[in-house]
């Protein structure tokens, strides 16, 4: 494995302390691994839990369930493993999650990613507005009908993970695997920021959101190039997430 280059001899008077990061930890060589295992567990999972859902051939309609609860839950399923593989890879051949990706926030993490994570929800509201009135409302998902009339616990922790754990969980496959991969193959960091944010857009899969999802990403990557650590980042993902978390429970049923 080739070791990433010791910048501290040339800081950069912004982005010195994401370079400062970056001599400090080890080769990340195999985030790209990371990245491919833990999107196409993810891809694939996805895949086998819709071919064996309940259907309406089978007598039971996923729209309209008669206890649509765990199902809500069932549907973050995949998106755990986006998490899991960079984390075991990490401990497997790496330093650990906390010196490859710094996922112990700092106070200036804080800092960085609420700032940026507020930049996040105030442009994506906005794009989402713009979005909707060129293009018409969204069209509604197996998932938005999941959550029609349910106002329950299963609905607090559905809206808790999309607070908590996609932030946790995309955050070290795209800021923190991927983004370190490019790093140590020496792309340049606005060129990293750009193309993350754009697979972050696209590996959501809403043509309608693919703008809005961009821009988040950016936004959430900003953090991360400022900082150099993966918690800034996710804190800034959380922060954008965390009004749509609240609709989406005190707007249900």
């Amino acid at each position: 494995m080739r070791p990433v280059e010791d910048t501290t001899g040339d800081l950069h008077p912004r982005y010195w302390e994401a370079q400062l990061e970056a001599a400090r930890r080890g080769s990340l060589a195999w985030g790209f691994a990371a990245f491919f295992l833990g999107y196409g567990g993810y891809y694939l999972v996805g895949m086998v839990m819709s071919a064996f859902s309940p259907n309406e051939e089978t007598g039971f309609d996923p729209t309209a369930p008669p206890q649509t609860g765990p199902l809500l839950l069932l549907a973050f399923a995949p998106n755990i493993l986006l998490g899991l593989v960079p984390a075991v890879l990490s401990w497997w051949r790496g330093r650990g999650l906390r010196s490859d990706f710094g996922i112990l926030p700092r106070r200036r993490d804080w800092k960085v990613g609420l700032a940026c994570g507020g930049v996040a929800l105030l442009g994506s509201l906005v794009l989402s507005l713009i979005v909707i009135s060129v293009s018409g409302p969204p069209p509604e998902s197996d998932l938005t009908r999941l959550m029609q009339g349910e106002r329950t616990v299963w609905l607090f922790l559905f809206a808790l993970f999309a607070f908590i754990g996609a932030p946790l969980t995309e955050e070290l496959l795209m800021r923190g695997a991927l983004w370190g991969a490019l790093e140590h193959y020496k792309v340049p960091r606005y060129a990293i920021l750009l193309l993350t944010a754009l697979i972050f857009a696209l590996i959501h899969q809403e043509a309608w959101r693919t703008l809005v999802l961009f821009f988040g990403g950016v936004a959430m990557g900003a953090a991360r190039m400022i900082t150099g650590r993966v918690s800034a980042s996710m804190i800034a993902h959380a922060t954008n997430n965390f009004l749509p978390a609240v609709l989406l429970f005190a707007t249900a049923g």
